[in-house]
């Protein structure tokens, strides 16, 4: 027998039996940091398997075998309903006579996927900040070798252990079955911490202590492609976090989007600005260049003939200059030393004779003016 579940109806029982709930609700706005949740609460011990579908509630696979046997044995647990799931379907098992148990579905606001969303948020915008930080790198590390202790801890016991022990099955999965083992540290943590805070107190400075010196051997990142690497990394499990911490997929969507374009909006407008001077030029017509008048023409060239000759003389001046070979190969050496030192370029001769030629009455002018 199936019985269907209804939002925020309590259903007390004494057997074991089969659930289902029908989600005819379509997600909405505000659901964006909502959990719908099925929970199921006893008097003692019991064993819940959820399931995809209706026709998987009778069948008792393999790998059912090894999912109940792995299962823990909660009196109280709570199972997540995905939104956008037509249909959520669990077993309930008894383990003792005489159990009463309790289930209920209801919807509430999930202060854990603010703070994943919120996580995310300040990893994705402080990602650059936090790649440089030593803090952030030794907590990090810290963080990162007390929980993975335990992983590292399987994979040496598996690879020491020899292959026909009686154990070895336990450890067959590997990854998976560290996995779960930390799962379930974590869904007892509470127990945990009351009863054996010693042995829980005793784990963490021996890892703390540990990670922290191999943070300390390696030492902070300095190489820029490797702080560049690390804030891509940064960012990227910021933006899956904001898109799981988000329940609807197309408010995520639209959140992560603006995010980036916020992040990157420095970029955009200058990609935007070199575009539309881009399509502007194209799209214009030439202006007719503006002629410069004689008087323009004769202190431009005046101006950049200075330039030129001081910039001459100041690679003249520089050491990597080759002034002997240089020498060997002019007429006057002596007028380039003078002209080197600061002396004018032309001699005083050289200036007479200019005026006459071009000055006023020279032979060019009255040349011009007959010609006219």
């Amino acid at each position: 027998e199936i019985i269907s579940l209804q939002d925020g109806q309590m259903c007390n029982h004494t057997a074991s039996h089969h659930f289902c709930y029908t989600n005819t609700r379509g997600p909405r706005w505000h659901d964006v940091w909502t959990r719908t949740q099925i929970r199921v609460n006893s008097s003692r011990l019991i064993r819940v398997t959820q399931v995809s579908g209706e026709e998987q509630l009778g069948e008792a696979g393999v790998w059912s075998t090894v999912v109940s046997f792995l299962k823990e044995k909660l009196n109280d647990t709570s199972i997540d309903v995905d939104l956008y799931s037509n249909k959520t379907c669990l077993k309930v098992e008894l383990l003792e006579d005489g159990t009463t148990y309790c289930v209920v579905l209801f919807r509430r606001f999930d202060p854990k996927l603010f703070l994943v969303f919120f996580l995310g948020l300040l990893l994705f915008f402080c990602g650059d900040t936090l790649s440089r930080s030593r803090a952030f790198y030794y907590g990090s590390g810290i963080t990162l070798g007390v929980l993975a202790s335990l992983l590292i801890l399987i994979y040496v016991v598996s690879k020491v252990m020899p292959k026909k022990s009686p154990v070895y099955f336990l450890l067959v999965g590997g990854w998976s079955f560290s996995l779960y083992l930390l799962q379930l540290i974590f869904k007892n943590l509470q127990k945990i911490c009351k009863s054996y805070w010693q042995y829980l107190l005793g784990y963490l400075l021996l890892a703390g202590l540990v990670s922290f010196g191999v943070c300390y051997v390696y030492g902070p990142l300095e190489n820029q492609r490797s702080i560049r690497l690390l804030s891509w990394g940064l960012q990227l499990l910021g933006l899956l976090l904001m898109y799981s911490g988000i329940q609807i997929h197309s408010a995520a969507l639209a959140v992560l989007l603006i995010a980036i374009c916020t992040k990157n909006i420095e970029h955009m407008m200058y990609w935007a600005c070199a575009a539309h001077r881009r399509l502007s030029s194209l799209w214009a017509e030439p202006k007719p260049r503006r002629l410069l008048s004689e008087e323009e023409y004769r202190v431009q060239g005046e101006v950049e003939t200075r330039r030129a000759l001081e910039e001459l003389r100041k690679c003249c001046q520089s050491p990597e200059f080759n002034a002997w070979a240089t020498i060997s190969r002019i007429h006057s050496p002596e007028r380039f030393a003078d002209f080197v030192c600061g002396a004018s370029h032309l001699t005083p001769k050289e200036v007479i004779a200019h005026e006459q030629e071009y000055g006023l009455g020279g032979s060019f002018l009255e040349e011009q003016l007959f010609e006219e």
